[in-house]
C-alpha cells in the first residue's frame, strides 16, 4: 500500500496549514471571540471564510458548481486534519458538522432541484443546516429504526407530528433534514424530508445544556405538530430514510475522526512546548521517563488512528460503504482524542486545568466523542456481528487473494 500523498494533495495539505496558521489561529487569541456558548460568533468569523474562499479552500466535499472542491474523501482527511488545528479551523473551511454531512447526503442524494434549493446555500455559507433524527426514548436514537415521529399524507403534502432532541445546530439553522415514520414496514418506513425554519407547525422548545463547548446552534429539543412538506421536498424517496441515514453518517462519522486527529494533535503541540520549557526538582520536564511514556503512547494511538481514518475514506472513495473501517476508526478517535486532551491538561499541572490553552476546551468536547453518531459500545457491536458473518474473512485486505 502507498501512503504517498499525490502532489496536488500535499499542495492542499501545506496550503490549508498555512492559511490556519496565518488566519485561524489567532482568532483563538482573542476571549472576545469566543462567544457565550464557547464558539466564536458569526459577525467575527465570516471575514476570515471569506478569506478561505478567495484562498480555494471552501467546503472541499461539495461541487465546484456551487463553489465547493469536490474532492475525494482521502483528500478531506488530509485538508480537514490540518484544518483542525484550531478550534475554529473546520467553521472556517465549511468543513464542520453538522452542514458538513449535509452537503454530502444532499450531494448524492438530492434532485437537481433539491440540490439548488437547499444544498447550494449551505455551501455558499449563507445558511446554517440541521439533521434532526435522534429523539427521546422510546424513540429512535443509535437505532433509527425506532423512531416514532411520524407523518401522514394529505394530497401532495405530508403533516408531521413527534418530538426530537440532542439536534446538533438546530438554534440558528435555515435549512433541516428530517426523518419521520411514514409506514410500519420495519426497512421501508422511515422517509425524510427537507423543510425550512420559518415553515409553521414546528418549533424549539429549548437548548439542551451540556458540558460544552457546544457546537453553533447548540443540541436543542424540537416539536412537530402538523409541519407541512411538500411531497418534491422528500429526500430520495418514501421509506428510503434508512438508506439515507447509512449514506450520510458513514461519512460523517469519519469526518469527525479526521477533525479529532487535528485537535488531537493540538493537545500534544500544548504540552510538548510545557514540557520542553518546565523544570521540576532540577530536571525538565520532557526528560522524566514517565513523561516521555505518556507522550509516546498519545502518539502512537494518534498514528493509529490516522491510518484507521485514511484506510476508511480510501474505501469510501472506491464506493464501498466501510461500515466496519469507519467504526474501527470512530471508537479509537474518540478515546485517542480524549486521552490527548487528558495528558496535555496533566502534564501542564494547574495551567492544563485552566482556560489559558485550549486543552481544557478539547478535553470536555472530547467527552461528547465516544457518544455522538454511535456510542462506542454501538460500534463494538457492529465490529462483533462482522466477525461472526465474516470469519477469518472480517481481517482480509481489500486487493488480496483469500486463503
Amino acid at each position: 500500500m502507498d501512503f504517498t500523498l499525490p502532489p496536488e494533495i500535499e499542495s492542499l495539505r501545506l496550503r490549508t496549514r498555512a492559511f490556519v496558521e496565518e488566519h485561524v489561529l489567532p482568532l483563538e487569541s482573542d476571549p472576545m471571540n469566543f462567544s457565550e456558548h464557547e464558539n466564536i460568533p458569526d459577525a467575527r468569523l465570516a471575514p476570515v471564510r471569506e478569506k478561505a474562499k478567495k484562498a480555494g479552500l471552501w467546503a472541499p466535499q461539495s461541487p465546484k458548481e456551487y463553489g465547493g472542491m469536490d474532492l475525494p474523501m482521502v483528500a478531506w482527511a488530509v485538508m480537514y486534519e490540518e484544518a483542525a488545528r484550531s478550534l475554529f479551523g473546520p467553521l472556517v473551511f465549511n468543513c464542520m458538522a453538522p452542514d458538513d454531512g449535509n452537503m454530502n447526503v444532499l450531494k448524492k442524494l438530492g434532485t437537481p432541484a433539491q440540490k439548488d434549493k437547499w444544498l447550494k446555500p449551505i455551501v455558499e455559507g449563507k445558511v446554517r443546516s440541521s439533521f434532526a433524527m435522534t429523539e427521546p426514548a422510546p424513540g429512535g436514537g443509535s437505532d433509527p429504526s425506532m423512531i416514532k415521529t411520524y407523518a401522514e399524507k394529505k394530497g401532495d403534502i405530508w403533516k408531521i407530528y413527534g418530538r426530537k432532541w440532542f439536534i446538533t445546530g438546530a438554534d440558528g439553522a435555515s435549512h433541516f433534514i428530517l426523518a419521520a415514520r411514514t409506514s410500519d414496514d420495519k426497512r421501508k418506513g422511515i422517509t425524510t424530508f427537507l423543510y425550512h425554519k420559518d415553515q409553521p407547525g414546528w418549533k424549539i422548545v429549548r437548548r439542551i445544556e451540556i458540558m460544552g463547548p457546544e457546537e453553533h446552534g447548540g443540541h436543542c429539543e424540537l416539536e412537530f405538530d402538523g409541519l407541512e412538506v411538500h411531497e418534491s421536498d422528500i429526500l430520495s424517496g418514501i421509506g428510503d430514510g434508512l438508506k439515507v441515514v447509512q449514506v450520510r453518517l458513514g461519512p460523517a462519522r469519519l469526518t469527525h475522526c479526521m477533525r479529532w486527529l487535528g485537535w488531537s494533535k493540538r493537545c500534544m503541540e500544548i504540552a510538548q512546548e510545557y514540557v520542553n520549557r518546565r523544570e521540576g526538582f532540577g530536571v525538565k520536564l520532557a526528560d522524566r521517563e514517565s513523561v516521555q511514556m505518556k507522550l509516546g503512547e498519545v502518539g502512537h494511538n494518534i498514528q493509529i488512528g490516522r491510518l484507521l481514518t485514511m484506510h476508511a475514506a480510501w474505501k469510501l472513495d472506491q464506493g464501498d460503504y466501510a461500515r466496519k473501517e469507519v467504526s474501527m476508526a470512530k471508537v479509537h478517535m474518540a478515546n485517542t482524542l480524549h486521552q490527548a486532551a487528558d495528558v496535555a491538561i496533566q502534564l501542564q499541572g494547574a495551567r492544563g486545568y485552566s482556560k489559558d490553552t485550549v486543552a481544557e476546551w478539547v478535553y470536555r468536547a472530547a467527552r461528547a466523542a465516544r457518544l455522538v453518531d454511535g456510542a462506542d459500545e454501538v460500534h463494538k457491536m457492529v465490529l462483533a456481528k462482522f466477525m461472526r458473518e465474516e470469519g477469518r474473512d472480517f481481517w482480509r485486505w481489500s486487493a488480496g487473494n483469500r486463503v
